[in-house]
This record gives structure tokens, sequence and C-alpha cells, in this order.
């Protein structure tokens, strides 16, 4: 159905700001406000001194000398890494004068129905990689290594660990920083650059390898896909910690060329590295690039697309 436009939209031209005045003004903004580079350099101004303190505190003061491979130790190293990157974010907030919540995480959706969509979501995907590698020989689970108490104890803590980990990377690459890209060259370029930034982050980690980093990339554009749909990053939260901690604690695997404590059998993967992924583990795998299709298809099917992004600046 197509309506008239009125005689006084069609005649009253949108309104636009004024140009900012003065050499300084014309340097720093811009009609919506400061320009996207200051923007992005005082973020991670910002960013930097709050890791910078946050480290000083637990390594000086806290006397922290964690194992790196330990829940606890990546549960406090990504507590420090979200709690930098949100805040940050909570000043550029206040200094640009919008809410904190057009960043990704409205706190009145912390936790609900779109982050237990993720859960089941990222338990759905992870599972059926491993199955799928299992299905052509590659990966046997072996004997349960935990029980009890410890199986109780440390699947908790490592559901604390990777939720948090969730929280900081889903953060740092798709929430602020995505958010202000975004606002100078749009959305899908903006979720391009930081995708191919997530993955390249991700090469620092022992055992990770080129194919491994190209499916973390890949991952960060789905999950991207997952931000504009819904709105807001809670599913990509809880999708990828679920899927983290499958690999990690449920099926024992490595984890982007990381091998942690404490999970939850000898489990063993044998075979070309085509298959089982080698040192990155199942994210190295031909399989995974197979079940991200798929997520981008679930996505695409169980958040209809909406007429205005809720993520436009």
């Amino acid at each position: 159905m197509t309506t008239e436009p009125s005689t006084e939209s069609s005649s009253t031209p949108a309104y636009q700001a004024p140009p900012p005045d003065g050499l300084a003004s014309r340097i720093f903004l811009g009609p919506d406000g400061l320009r996207v580079g200051w923007s992005l350099l005082l973020y991670a101004a910002f960013w930097f001194m709050i890791e910078y303190a946050g480290e000083i505190f637990f390594v000086l003061i806290g006397g922290f000398k964690g194992n790196l491979r330990s829940a606890q130790s990546v549960a406090l190293e990504e507590l420090l890494s979200f709690a930098s990157a949100y805040g940050a974010a909570l000043a550029m907030a206040r200094l640009e004068r919008r809410p904190a919540a057009a960043y990704g995480l409205p706190l009145r959706q912390a936790f609900g129905k779109s982050f237990w969509q993720g859960i089941l979501l990222g338990l759905v995907e992870v599972s059926l990689l491993v199955g799928l590698i299992a299905a052509f020989g590659g990966y046997s689970f072996g004997m349960l290594l935990l029980h009890g108490s410890g199986l109780l104890g440390w699947g908790a803590l490592w559901a604390l660990a990777f939720v948090l980990v969730g929280l900081s990377e889903e953060f740092l690459f798709r929430g602020y920083a995505q958010y202000a890209l975004a606002r100078g060259i749009g959305f899908w370029p903006a979720a391009v650059c930081l995708s191919l930034v997530f993955g390249a982050s991700h090469l620092r980690n022992p055992g990770e390898g080129i194919v491994g980093a190209a499916n973390v990339a890949v991952t960060g554009l789905v999950f991207a896909f997952a931000l504009g749909r819904t709105g807001n990053l809670w599913l990509a939260v809880g999708w990828h910690a679920s899927f983290d901690f499958g690999e990690t604690f449920l099926f024992s695997v490595p984890d982007s060329g990381f091998v942690f404590d404490h999970h939850l059998s000898n489990a063993v993967l044998r075979g070309g590295t085509w298959l089982t992924g080698g040192t990155v583990g199942p994210e190295g795998s031909i399989f995974s690039f197979v079940t991200l299709a798929i997520s981008a298809l679930l996505i695409h099917y169980l958040f209809p697309a909406q007429k205005e992004s809720l993520r436009q600046p």
C-alpha cells in the first residue's frame, strides 16, 4: 500500500546539523559529533589505561601469578579485558552523549532470552562439528577424568570463564568499535575489518594456524550477522561462550590452539589436519566452515531482518 507524501514533508528539507565553527571544531567534530577516527583513538586510550591499571592491581598488588591454562586464570584475564573494554565504552558514552546500550549490550536484556538461545545454538554447533569429525574417524571421547564434585566444580568454573570470554571478545570486536567504525564506513565494511583483526589476534595463540585464524574471522562475520539481525550482542555472547565451553570442557579438544587443564575426558583427535584441525583443534577442520555456514542460515531463518536495523548509529 502506498500513500501520498504530505505537502509539508515534500517541501521542508530534512534537518541537518550546522557545520562546526572554527578550525579545531572542524578537525575534531562532524555533523553527528566527534569524528570516527578520534572516537576510536580515545576509546583505545581509555581501554589501555584501564587495562594497565587492572594488570598492576592483579600482578603487583594482588600478587596473582596464575597458570595460563587454568580456568581461574582465563576467568580473571577475561574479566579484566571485558571490564577495560566496557569501562572505556562507558567513558565514550558520557563523552559522546549516547546511551551505552547503543554499543550492543543493553543491560535490561542481560542474560535474557537471546543469551540462552545463543547458549543452545553454540552447543548445537560444537556438537555437530565434533560429531562430523567423529563420523570420519577423527575423534574419540576417551574416559572420564572428572567425577562427582570435581566434575560439577570444574564444569561450573569453565562455564563462568567462557561467559567472560564471550563478553570480552564480543564486546571488544563487535561492541563500541563496531558501532563507531560503522558510523564512518558502514556496518558490513566495519564488520569485515574487525573480523579480520579478530582472526589475526588469534595467531598469537600457541598451536594456532592460518586455517584456524581464518575460521575465527568467518566466525566474527557470522556473529556480526547475528548482531545485525538481533540488534545486540547477547545472542553472540551466549553462542561464543557455549561453543568454547563445548570444545574445551565437554569434548576436551584444543580450542584455538590451547589445551586447557581440568577438562572432562582424555579425548583423542586423530587423522589429517583437514579433518581434525591438528594443533588448532576442531576450529581448524574443514568441517568448521560447514557448521559456520549452517549457523548463518539458522540466524537468517530464526531472526528475520527488520525494516530498520537496531544497530544504526
